[in-house]
């Protein structure tokens, strides 16, 4: 009996006085720096902004040919083969493209480079001159790559442009930057031609796909347009080689149109200063990071987050293996059943993810483990408490032998489902909820390092380092970067606060662009050089500094609406706070200031409600007529409620009603951006008639 008495209590003791002794590490320090008054935090372990972390390099077009003459003969890009699509028809009568997708085909670095210095080569051939600018219009692929490396090496400004962007942004982007070249797939090419009248100064048409379709082709001979296939611009490329026309760390490298949450969308002007000083920044936080690495490429190259993570990847001598958010998985909606999804196909080590992705994740594990019931979900329970109690800090938890026995029983098939081989994840792009962050964190068995950065700072700004296990926050600031707060007296946000500073966050450095295209007052309402000629952006967002230095995002200015009694209420804090629920796919809070309570339209999840109603004994012709039900409305207020409870929202913060949608909010229906944000304005306004229902 003291036998297990002493195993009990040694553990305890130890953990007791670790834990009095241990002094918590700083990640970021205070810094004097210059413009408005505020308080200021620098990374730890640089004094200054770092620029660039290859001794020679300043631009995005030095720094990949040094990688490709470094690694010659490893592999850099791959893309899988296909082998057939399908059409399949539910029972329903709704017919679903499925694809059977084969072993992945790699370029090396060595082969990449040569049909970099082809496709520039042969855009001076095509007639794209100096000083004009190219669009690239497409999803993720490696020719998005190449065509943006073969750019650089004639310093041609990019254009970069979401696949999934309207026509009236489309027509806004290419006409406002004047582009003269776009380089699109056969998808986006269709949508080019239907808006052709629109467009002023596209003259040409870069397709990267093996042929043009017959009935574009004959459009093409009525219009001033030329289109060429990619293939035969890098034919001609080779046959008439060109010298490289090298831009200097100053030129614009891209021209980033943002998704437009709110009206439409603007041009970032960004050097190749500002991105390379990212892409340094990044290196020093992601462990280990080398040329055993695999990446897997699915999120939009029209983003930053992408573009700067293939750049980062490309500069150590990582593989590159491209995929789409459709084919993934094993189980994605693209996938033909019985073939590999992406991840399997690849088994990556390293990816970026937006929080919407992991919760999905989260969600679809969770959903497997519900329903298989039984031994099954009290063993993954067991398994995932005891390792959540280790990853808290607890000695009393799954440590050794324990936490292999774990991994071996329960989370390895879990882990297979991104390959097996994930040991670093980069969140970016939106808040990470804490309850997601942990769970991808005990499953995967590995750690996310959730950075926050903008368009407007080439993603710098703060990143959370691999061995902070803390949730909730988005870790000090990156090396790049200085991260300040200033007072915002208005909303009752002061660096003046205690027990921490709190205001909106500003970021400065060489990480931050030049401002918007075409858009003066803008750029001076949101960009500030100070005495020193620190170049500072003010983002709206509020924060406040925890004492080891790192940011937590606690509000946005624009998100914060004042009730009918005086109370705020931050409506991106509440979403955050609700999503956790099951019944949740996506959920957006209104409040009218002539009202003293919110409302929220919520997309709801097919699966858990279909469940829910089954278990209820409860029929319905479609899912739409079950979102109209008066006990459904009320069985997912009621978790939504407790939600909210288990958040400490207040009352006011709390819905007091809700509307249940069955269709869920994508980028193709305009009402969420390319990563997934919601675009509140064309919410309200599509469904103005149900909120104004839910405050009658």
């Amino acid at each position: 009996m003291n036998a297990y008495i002493v195993g009990v209590l040694v553990p305890l003791v130890f953990t007791l006085i670790l834990r009095s002794s241990k002094k918590e590490k700083k990640r970021g320090l205070p810094v004097d720096v210059g413009g408005e008054p505020g308080y200021a935090i620098r990374n730890r372990r640089f004094t200054d902004p770092i620029t660039t972390a290859w001794e020679g390099i300043s631009t995005l077009a030095e720094l990949f040919e040094q990688a490709c003459q470094k690694h010659p003969h490893k592999n850099l890009l791959g893309t899988r083969k296909l082998i057939s699509r399908e059409i399949e028809v539910n029972a329903d009568g709704r017919s679903f493209e499925k694809l059977h997708l084969g072993e992945y085909e790699w370029l090396t670095y060595r082969k990449s480079f040569e049909a970099v210095c082809c496709f520039s080569s042969g855009l001076a051939h095509l007639g794209h001159k100096r000083g004009e600018r190219a669009a690239i219009f497409a999803d993720t692929r490696e020719e998005w790559f190449i065509a943006l490396q073969g750019c650089f090496r004639r310093n041609i400004p990019v254009v970069t442009i979401y696949s999934s962007l309207g026509e009236e942004a489309l027509c806004h982007s290419l006409n406002e930057t004047e582009a003269t070249t776009v380089i699109c797939g056969t998808r986006e090419l269709k949508k080019l031609v239907e808006i052709s009248g629109q467009l002023d100064a596209v003259e040409r048409i870069i397709c990267m796909d093996d042929e043009i379709p017959s009935n574009i082709s004959l459009v093409d001979r009525s219009r001033i347009w030329s289109i060429t296939l990619m293939a035969e611009v890098e034919k001609h490329g080779r046959e008439n080689s060109v010298e490289p026309d090298l831009p200097l760390a100053s030129d614009t490298a891209v021209i980033m149109y943002t998704s437009g949450s709110t009206g439409l969308p603007k041009g970032v002007m960004m050097t190749h200063a500002n991105v390379l000083a990212t892409v340094s920044a990044v290196m020093t936080i992601v462990p280990s990071l080398g040329s055993k690495d695999v990446y897997l490429a699915y999120l939009p190259l029209a983003h930053i987050l992408e573009l700067a993570a293939e750049n980062v990847i490309a500069a150590v001598g990582s593989a590159i293996g491209y995929g789409s958010p459709l084919t993934l998985t094993d189980t994605s909606n693209k996938i033909k059943k019985g073939t590999k999804g992406d991840a399997s196909a690849l088994s990556p080590t390293i990816m970026t993810a937006v929080p919407a992705i992991l919760d999905r994740v989260r969600d679809g594990v969770r959903k497997k483990v519900d329903a298989k019931g039984g031994l099954s979900k009290k063993l993954f329970d067991l398994a995932y408490s005891r390792r959540l109690s280790a990853t808290n800090g607890s000695w009393l938890g799954a440590w050794g032998l324990e936490k292999f026995l774990w991994s071996f029983l329960v989370f390895r098939k879990i882990r297979a489902i991104l390959g097996g081989r994930i040991r670093f994840i980069l969140s970016g792009g939106a808040p990470l909820s804490g309850d997601t962050q942990r769970f991808i964190n005990i499953c995967l068995g590995a750690p996310i390092g959730q950075g926050y950065g903008l368009t407007e700072t080439c993603a710098g700004g703060t990143f959370s380092e691999f061995d902070d296990t803390s949730v909730g926050r988005v870790g000090a600031p990156l090396p790049c970067s200085f991260v300040k707060l200033i007072d915002w007296p208005e909303g009752g946000y002061l660096t003046t606060d205690s027990p921490m500073p709190r205001g909106e966050i500003v970021i400065g450095g060489p990480n931050v662009t030049l401002g918007y295209f075409k858009n003066e007052a803008k750029t001076r309402e949101v960009y500030k050089v100070d005495e020193r000629g620190m170049s500072w952006f003010y983002t709206g967002d509020i924060g406040q500094f925890h004492v080891d230095g790192c940011l937590e995002i606690i509000d946005r200015k624009k998100d914060i609406v004042k009730l009918q009694h005086g109370e705020y209420v931050s409506l991106g804090k509440v979403e955050a706070a609700l999503s956790v629920s099951p019944y949740v796919d996506n959920i957006m809070i209104h409040a009218d200031p002539f009202h003293n309570y919110c409302v929220a339209l919520v997309v709801v999840s097919h699966p858990a409600l279909e469940e829910w109603a089954s278990k209820q004994g409860i029929s319905f012709m479609d899912f739409s007529e079950l979102c109209e039900r008066d006990d459904a409305i009320k069985e997912v207020h009621s978790f939504l409620i407790k939600a909210a409870k288990d958040a400490r929202l207040e009352k006011f913060e709390t819905p007091g009603k809700i509307k249940l949608l069955p269709v869920p909010w994508t980028p193709e229906s305009g009402l969420v951006t390319a990563a997934l944000k919601l675009k509140r304005d064309v919410i309200r306004r599509e469904f103005s008639d149900v909120l104004s229902k839910l405050y009658s």
